[in-house]
């Protein structure tokens, strides 16, 4: 699929055609739903830019990626199901030309797993186009399309990301600036996003009111003095090492950045933000290399291992981690508790989606084709088995099968966060209520369901203590039902299929 151009004067684009994407068994983990990249550059391929930013990023989402360029009024976009790597070539990249880009990998959330639904999302307006790419999600979808839809829009995807660019579009088609557009947009909008515009004139990056997603201002090194300050927009920090641009700070919550060729300009749309960042972009979701509260994400992942060894210690011969997004955890586990730690389980990193069905000798090996156990390493010993979260507990009762076939004689798992009782509703792929084990069973039932020898999980204090912020800037919605932004019955009711919230610090002991 070849670039489109879109002028201002062609109108509302004509869009991909739909290509049915096939989507595998759902994974026993929580997903997050994108990642976003900006990048104002003179002088600079855009394009390039954007795409290592986006390579970077590409553990946010895995299902499409896609990058949009402006030249003056005219916009290049190039979307495609599949990973960065394989969406783009030198080609490709060639043929999207310009000094502004936006940029966005994708794992649906809202809206299937199609290229139509693919971003960044293009639309037209009376200033010219505009180019959306979100992470997050919308909690007043239905309302919000039903008004659009109203004004005679013409919504080609099932996405609120689409949403918001034609709610921008409105209100910039009503008279107002892309300013004081956007601005108004964001107001109609309820729940989690982090965005970043590009427009002819400049990138605009945003975080709602609570901020429950990241996203970071980087700034690229000046040739000379005399050169404009570039500005990179992220969804984390690593996207802006890659390509050697400089952390500067976060987007606030409610805060609004215009980056223009006079620099960089703030604007706060919400007079009393909230801050509420999820606190599993912390715990699992973003790179360990990534800054968060300035430190890396390996820091914090080692401090809540080593206050789940204190909280709930094991007698065992090594400790290892679920790979790879166990293994900060386990380290810390491993120096509180003085176990040394070993690796047992080898991942194959190279091992992505597959539509081709394993046969029934292999279903019956279990989880083989992404993780190995080291019989050498097992074989006699009493293992700390730590891993970040138990979803549904399908995958965890293979890995404990698979360490006991390769010789281990007792299995202690430990979890790095409380258990997921609630599902999220800003922009993390989780089952409903019904489909969490630890909302319909206690520990005790769930380590007889994964038949280990003992089960604990972090504490919710713990997990806040560590943060070594305040803990009312953090929303813990999933593994206590205290949502941030309200969430209106009909939705509620698809995912809230139970009203009992369980004790956050529940565990087992060792026997």
């Amino acid at each position: 699929m070849m670039p489109i151009d879109f002028p201002v004067e062609d109108g509302s684009p004509d869009r991909f055609n739909v290509l049915s994407g096939v989507v595998s068994d759902r994974p026993d983990k929580p997903e997050e739903a994108c990642g976003v990249f900006a990048v104002y550059a003179p002088g600079e391929s855009a394009a390039k830019l954007t795409y290592f930013g986006l390579y970077a990023l590409q553990h946010r989402g895995q299902e499409s990626a896609g990058i949009a360029t402006f030249t003056g009024n005219q916009v290049h976009l190039y979307k495609e199901m599949g990973l960065v790597s394989q969406v783009f070539n030198e080609t490709i990249l060639n043929e999207l030309p310009g000094e502004m880009a936006i940029g966005h990998t994708r794992y649906s959330t809202t809206g299937s797993s199609r290229v139509v639904n693919a971003q960044p999302a293009v639309v037209d307006t009376r200033l010219g186009p505009l180019a959306l790419a979100h992470n997050g999600n919308l909690v007043n979808t239905p309302e919000l399309r039903e008004e659009l839809l109203q004004n005679n829009h013409n919504l080609v995807t099932t996405t609120d990301s689409e949403l918001i660019a034609f709610a921008i579009a409105e209100e910039v088609n009503s008279g107002k600036s892309w300013l004081e557009g956007a601005i108004s947009a964001f107001h109609r909008c309820h729940g989690a996003f982090s965005l970043a515009i590009g427009t002819p004139e400049g990138i605009i990056g945003t975080r709602d009111p609570n901020g429950i997603r990241p996203l970071v201002i980087g700034t690229l090194p000046q040739t000379n003095s005399a050169d404009p300050l570039r500005y990179v927009l992220a969804s984390e920090t690593c996207g802006l090492d890659i390509i050697g641009a400089e952390y500067l700070r976060d987007v606030e919550p409610g805060e609004l950045v215009w980056i223009t060729s006079e620099g960089l300009a703030s604007f706060h749309w919400i007079t009393q933000p909230q801050p509420k960042l999820c606190i599993f972009e912390m715990i699992y979701f973003a790179r360990p290399d990534s800054v968060m509260n300035s430190e890396s994400l390996y820091t914090y992942r080692m401090r809540i291992g080593r206050i789940l060894a204190m909280e709930s210690p094991a007698e065992a011969d090594i400790v290892i981690a679920v790979p790879d997004s166990g293994v900060p955890a386990a380290i810390g586990y491993s120096q509180a508790s003085g176990i040394p730690y070993a690796e047992g389980l080898i991942k194959n990193r190279y091992v992505g989606r597959t539509f081709i069905q394993p046969t029934q000798v292999m279903r019956e090996s279990g989880i083989r084709m992404k993780l190995n156990p080291l019989k050498d390493v097992l074989a006699g010993k009493r293992v700390v088995l730590v891993d970040d979260s138990i979803v549904r507990g399908t995958t965890s009762r293979k890995i404990v099968k698979a360490l006991r076939d390769a010789g281990a004689i007792e299995v202690h798992m430990r979890i790095s966060s409380p258990p997921v009782t609630h599902p999220c509703f800003y922009g993390i792929d989780t089952d409903s209520q019904d489909h969490l084990i630890a909302a319909t069973k206690s520990v005790q039932e769930i380590a007889a369901q994964i038949e280990v020898d003992s089960l604990s999980y972090l504490s919710w204090s713990g997990m806040l203590q560590a943060t070594q912020d305040n803990p009312e800037h953090f929303c813990s919605a999933c593994f206590t039902g205290d949502y941030p932004v309200s969430i209106p019955e009909p939705l509620k009711r698809s995912k809230l299929m139970l009203e009992t919230k369980r004790p956050a610090l529940e565990t087992v002991t060792p026997v």
